[in-house]
């Protein structure tokens, strides 16, 4: 009869089994090393995101009537009607549903987020790694326009550009470019410094001497070994720049350079035709687009916070190690065993009269 084998532990010695995929990755890396308070931003954070994340995703099935509806069958909403049964958050001055235009916002901003963050890695990642890497007179040109730039106020620039790109308003996927191009403008500088940095750093360093040494080309050299260690700390950036580009993009509807509300549902833009509803005690047409705007906002920023003091040896507080036992009083610091271990206790130690020692 075959003996069965029977598992056996793995000694001090052994080699420390690899983590799986699942907890190699970046946010659920940070979320177990988390603890305390980070731990509680961060799950609030990433709560409040995955619910914008899938408002966004599913508004056709959770909006009851489209952004820009104003009837139902033969019968129309009708203007600024207070949250009912039919309409759970009310009607707008427009006479859209309060509700389903902020559901459909949602799927607005993240479009804005997606390709405005998404052309400012590209642009910023490429310009940084190129100025910090060659340097000399490119790197001093750059600089300098990233720093004009940066100068700028952000959401007067947004404006020009809106308007230069899109005469102030167009349609959906119009209002959309224009404005995700506006804010990638802004963002553009970020991506630049931290990535020229990160690049200035690295190319000093040993084994990208050895590449050179050995005959490695410069594309082969930035792209296998600079851009793959210069560009750890963008996840960190990309949070907190996706709740700038929301701000960016409420400010833009809000002054009337936003999108056309026949043609997608925008918070900003909503809150613009709510300020007179302020002053006549209708407060559920601006309260709405205002309270996702700061629990996005909000969602976005714990997130980048959290991961940021994460990322940061100085800011983190490490886990105090689980199952640990506790140091023995009684250590070795002699051959044999503890001091009280030995065959006359203490004594044993201590010559004695008539002892050689």
């Amino acid at each position: 009869m075959a003996e069965i084998p029977t598992p056996t532990t793995p000694g001090p010695d052994a080699p420390a089994r690899r983590p799986s995929r699942w907890r190699r990755l970046p946010v659920v890396r940070q979320l177990q090393q988390s603890v305390g308070l980070q731990r509680g931003m961060l799950v609030a954070g990433l709560v409040i995101s995955a619910v914008f994340l899938l408002a966004a995703l599913l508004a056709p099935l959770l909006a009851p009537y489209g952004f820009s509806q104003l009837r139902s069958g033969d019968r129309p909403f009708g203007a600024q009607q207070p949250p009912s049964a039919e309409h759970l958050l009310g009607t707008t001055v427009g006479g859209y549903d309060v509700l389903s235009r902020v559901v459909w916002g949602s799927r607005t901003a993240l479009l804005v987020i997606i390709v405005a963050v998404a052309a400012s890695i590209v642009l910023g990642v490429v310009i940084g790694l190129l100025s910090g890497y060659f340097g000399g007179w490119l790197d001093r040109v750059l600089v300098v326009v990233a720093d004009a730039v940066y100068a700028f106020p952000s959401l007067l620039l947004a404006i020009v550009m809106a308007i230069v790109i899109s005469g102030g308003q167009s349609d959906m996927w119009g209002g959309i470019l224009a404005a995700a191009l506006s804010i990638t403008v802004i963002f553009i500088p970020q991506y630049f410094r931290v990535v020229r940095a990160e690049t200035l750093r690295i190319k000093a360093e040993p084994f990208v001497e050895s590449a050179r040494v050995i005959g490695a080309s410069h594309r082969r050299i930035m792209g296998r070994h600079v851009l793959r260690n210069a560009t750890r700390s963008l996840p960190l950036i990309v949070t907190l720049n996706a709740s700038e580009a929301i701000l960016t993009l409420a400010g833009l509807g809000f002054l009337g350079f936003g999108i056309e509300p026949t043609e997608a549902a925008e918070w900003g833009y909503d809150l613009n035709k709510a300020l007179s509803d302020v002053t006549s005690g209708i407060w559920w047409t601006s309260v709405f687009p205002g309270v996702a705007i700061v629990l996005v906002v909000l969602g976005l920023t714990l997130v980048g916070e959290s991961l940021n003091d994460l990322a940061d040896p100085r800011l983190r507080t490490r886990r105090a190690a689980a199952g640990m036992p506790e140091p023995m009083a009684g250590a070795p610091v002699v051959p044999g065993g503890a001091l009280d271990a030995g065959p006359a206790g203490l004594s044993g130690l201590e010559p004695t009269e008539g002892d050689p020692r």
